[in-house]
C-alpha cells in the first residue's frame, strides 16, 4: 500500500510542477506530450497520466492527429476512457469556434493566413470536397461563412443562382470562394477554373466583387487570385460586354 501512495504521490508532484510551468511560461513552454497530458489529466480524477499522453502520440504521431481522432479508436489508449475524448473532442470544438470568431473580426485583405488557419482545420480530413462562400461587407469584414455545396466541384454542383441569392440577402459587397482537395494537392483542375469563372461572370453581373478562390490541401493552399486568375476572368467579362 506504501508504494502506491507514494507512486500517487510523485504523480501529484509531477502535475503540480506541469501546471507550475504552463503558468508561468505559457503553453509555448510545453511539449505536445506536456501538453496533452496535462488535458488528460484534467479528463479524469488521475494523478499521473504519462503514459496515456506518450501512447496516444505514439499512435497518431503529433497533437492534431490525437485531436483529429476518432472517439472510439482514441479510447482504444489503455487509460483514455469516455472522459478523457470527451475533454479531447470539446477542446477541439472550442478551438474551431474560436478560430472561425476571430476570423469574423478580420479584415481578410490583410490577412488571408487567418482564414486559411481556420478553414485547415475545419477541412482537414474530410473524405469529400466541401464549397465555402465567405461574404464580406463594404470594408472587406467578413459577414459570414458559410457551406454551401458538397462533392466533386463541377459545373453542375455550384450553382451561381443561390450564391447569388444568399449574397443580396447579406447584402454583401464581396466573395470570396474556398474548396478543399481531398487528395493534399492544391493544383487546380479544369472544372475548378470552370466553376471560377462562372462564378466571377455571376457576380460582376450584380456588381458584386470576388476577391478570390483558396483551395485547401495538405497543410498549404493555392489562391486564384494570387496566381491572376480572377482578374483574368474579370476582364474577359468586361470585354464580352463591350462586344454587346
Amino acid at each position: 500500500m506504501g508504494k502506491v501512495s507514494g507512486k500517487n504521490e510523485r504523480g501529484k508532484g509531477h502535475f503540480r510542477r506541469l501546471k507550475e510551468k504552463y503558468i508561468e511560461k505559457g503553453g509555448d513552454a510545453l511539449t505536445d506530450e506536456e501538453m496533452l497530458e496535462l488535458l488528460l489529466i484534467l479528463g479524469t480524477p488521475r494523478a499521473d497520466c504519462k503514459q496515456q499522453a506518450r501512447e496516444a502520440l505514439k499512435r497518431f504521431k503529433t497533437l492534431r492527429g490525437v485531436f483529429d481522432a476518432p472517439t472510439q479508436i482514441l479510447q482504444q489508449i489503455p487509460g483514455v476512457g469516455p472522459k478523457n475524448s470527451f475533454g479531447i473532442r470539446l477542446v477541439k470544438d472550442v478551438a474551431k469556434r474560436y478560430l472561425k470568431q476571430k476570423a469574423l473580426d478580420t479584415v481578410f485583405i490583410h490577412s488571408p493566413k487567418d482564414i486559411f488557419e481556420y478553414l485547415y482545420l475545419s477541412l482537414r480530413g474530410k473524405a469529400q470536397e466541401l464549397f465555402l462562400v465567405i461574404f464580406l461587407d463594404t470594408k472587406n469584414r467578413i459577414k459570414e461563412i458559410e457551406e454551401l455545396f458538397q462533392g466533386t466541384l463541377n459545373a453542375s454542383a455550384v450553382y451561381p443562382r443561390e450564391i447569388i441569392k444568399r449574397a443580396i440577402e447579406l447584402n454583401s459587397a464581396s466573395l470570396v470562394f474556398v474548396h478543399n482537395h481531398p487528395s493534399g494537392s492544391v493544383e487546380p483542375s479544369i472544372e475548378d477554373k470552370i466553376v471560377t469563372r462562372n462564378l466571377v461572370f455571376a457576380a460582376k453581373t450584380i456588381s458584386i466583387d470576388v476577391l478570390d478562390h483558396i483551395i485547401i490541401g495538405e497543410n498549404r493552399y493555392f489562391s486564384f487570385a494570387d496566381h491572376g486568375y480572377i482578374q483574368r476572368y474579370k476582364n474577359e467579362f468586361d470585354r464580352i460586354l463591350k462586344e454587346i
